[in-house]
């Protein structure tokens, strides 16, 4: 037979409504009295029905995350940060992958799925500012990213332009004077890869250097083999530099493993500098310096926004949330 609230209470010696306040967490109660429920609980081995709770509160207790790739490790290690935070916060997750696929991103914005969550945090990747109305939907949405700005949710983002412009800063400061980039996206005007194309030109201009066209590598994908081939490809115009910045870590590590194979030491050679702050960056030989750009303060403050939406414990106008960013000096670039 399941554990009631019954049995607890009657081991705890006191009413079922004390039960029920120690285990939704009520501040009144005197520290002896929640002590002794809590013991019940263990003892009985007591699981709260969370079904019966959702069902009285009109919530499923579940949030939803959409995210591009998980494929690609900011992703997969954004997603763990999101599932951290909810679970601490008693929520659940369900994720799903859009493969960056605009038509895909939209759909799940309407998708019946979303019915068995409170709300979503979204994270879109093919679609852009002229789908900012389809963000308008009647359950709480909490945006992420850089492809959509100004909309009717909360959007917590990094702060891309002056995050690249202090990677690139830091490479100017340790003497560096030709800096090429890797993983600009042709035609791009809104979105990460132009956004932190921006800071480095901001950061070339601050310190009177010309920006040269012939330095910046462009590729579709953010992949490791993308940075790699994006890299033996400036290597094979013959164009010179001094310094890389990976506009994020797994181009940054691939255009290391070319610059190595060309037979060019890192940093002695070409210092080498990326973008996210990935677990994995610390562990390449050499260890990758990189921007952190807040990924676990975003995780964190898009699920707490998210909940307080869901909770209706803010109602206000939507907000703007902003991560702060720090460069971490490792071995591929030092001042």
């Amino acid at each position: 037979m399941a554990v009631t609230l019954h049995d607890v209470a009657r081991v705890a010696g006191v009413s079922i409504k004390t039960v029920s306040n120690v285990i939704n967490d009520y501040p009144h109660i005197r520290p002896a009295t929640r002590e002794r429920v809590e013991s019940a609980i263990a003892e009985l081995g007591y699981t709260p029905n969370l079904t019966a709770r959702n069902l009285r509160s009109g919530r499923t207790g579940a949030i939803a995350l959409a995210l591009p790739d998980l494929g690609l490790a900011y992703f997969a290690e954004l997603a763990a940060a999101v599932i951290a935070a909810a679970e601490a916060s008693g929520v659940s997750v369900l994720v799903e992958q859009t493969g960056a696929d605009p038509a895909r991103e939209r759909e799940l914005l309407r998708s019946p799925r979303l019915k068995l969550t409170d709300g979503l945090i979204f994270s879109p990747l093919g679609m852009g500012q002229e789908d900012v109305a389809a963000l308008d939907v009647p359950y709480p949405v909490v945006l992420l990213g850089e492809r959509i700005f100004d909309g009717p949710t909360d959007h917590v983002t990094m702060r891309n332009v002056e995050a690249a412009r202090a990677a690139t800063e830091f490479l100017i400061a340790s003497g560096r004077r030709r800096v090429a980039v890797v993983g600009a996206h042709e035609g791009e005007v809104i979105g990460s890869a132009a956004l932190r194309l921006q800071g480095y030109r901001e950061a070339l201009e601050a310190a009177g250097i010309a920006y040269d066209e012939d330095l910046i590598g462009y590729t579709t994908f953010w992949h490791r083999a993308n940075g790699a081939l994006s890299m033996r490809e400036l290597l094979a115009g013959g164009v010179e530099f001094d310094a890389v910045f990976g506009l994020n870590d797994t181009l940054a590590l691939g255009a290391m493993r070319a610059l190595q194979e060309s037979g060019r030491h890192v940093p002695d050679d070409v210092a080498v500098v990326g973008f996210d702050g990935l677990d994995e960056a610390e562990y390449s030989i050499p260890s990758l310096t990189t921007v952190d750009p807040g990924r676990d303060w975003i995780a964190r403050t898009a699920v707490t926004a998210l909940l307080e939406r869901i909770s209706g414990d803010f109602a206000g106008a939507p907000r703007l949330l902003l991560a702060d960013f720090r460069v971490l000096e490792r071995e591929s670039a030092t001042r």
